[in-house]
């Protein structure tokens, strides 16, 4: 194999050196969050290294948290597989948002794509390197700091929760808290609250209709299909709206 020249070494050292201040904030929050989805897995009776695996085959934030209620219950893969495919549904449009920054990128590509999470998108479309380094990849050490933080919070939680005898009951919570932060977020940073209110509208009705146990997977069906259907006139508004 063709060994790496001083060039290659010392750009590939300055896009990781600029990369790592931006994954910063992702490290404090993966280091809670892992933590707890660690643990979860534990007392749910999956070993430390069936943790590990899963934060780097999967990768999925979400989508591992409600895993570990797919994996302990009875055998459902048509429902593990819609529930999977309406959480990560939004990945569809993270992609096409970020097929010309992509392009041209050689095969690191397939793992920026597979490592394409909501923290590591928010920063791999936004951030601007200097010019001195490489764009790609600075994405790549972004994508990369992102999951070994997941992973490495996630395996200590998961070998701390072996070690835990006190009762743990109530600590799937922290996905709910998780969606309720970005929630409020979300909400303090846009000036219209359209589509929140479109989400809150069709998760209530879903809860009056199906009920508490199978509310979850109509709604999420539902805001997609309404906040797809409706793109142009949000858009509209949200322009008129941010205008005022």
């Amino acid at each position: 194999m063709k060994a790496l020249s001083k060039e290659k070494i010392s750009m590939l050292k300055r896009a990781a050196y600029v990369a790592f201040p931006h994954s910063l904030p992702i490290l404090a929050g993966y280091g809670f969050l892992g933590l707890a989805y660690g643990i979860c897995m534990s007392v749910n009776g999956l070993s430390p290294w069936y943790t590990f695996f899963m934060c780097w085959l999967v990768y999925g934030g979400s989508t591992q948290i409600v895993g570990v209620s797919l994996l302990t219950a009875a055998f459902d893969p048509l429902n593990a597989f819609i529930i999977t495919f309406v959480l990560c549904a939004r990945h569809i449009f993270y992609g096409i948002s970020m097929l010309e920054k992509y392009k041209n990128l050689g095969l690191k590509k397939i793992y920026m794509i597979f490592g394409m999470v909501d923290e590591t998108f928010a920063i791999n479309y936004s951030a601007e390197p200097p010019k001195d380094v490489d764009r790609g990849w600075f994405m790549f050490f972004v994508t990369i700091f992102n999951q070994v933080y997941w992973v490495i919070g996630s395996t200590l939680g998961a070998v701390l929760g072996t070690l835990i005898n006190f009762s743990t009951e109530g600590i799937e919570f922290v996905m709910t808290s998780m969606f309720v932060v970005i929630f409020m977020e979300q909400w303090k940073k846009d000036k219209s609250h359209l589509s929140a209110y479109l989400g809150l509208a069709i998760s209530a009705v879903c809860l009056a209709v199906f009920g508490a146990d199978n509310f979850i997977i109509p709604s999420m069906i539902g805001i997609f299909l309404s906040l797809t259907l409706s793109k142009k006139y949000l858009e509209r508004k949200v322009g008129d709206e941010n205008d005022l």
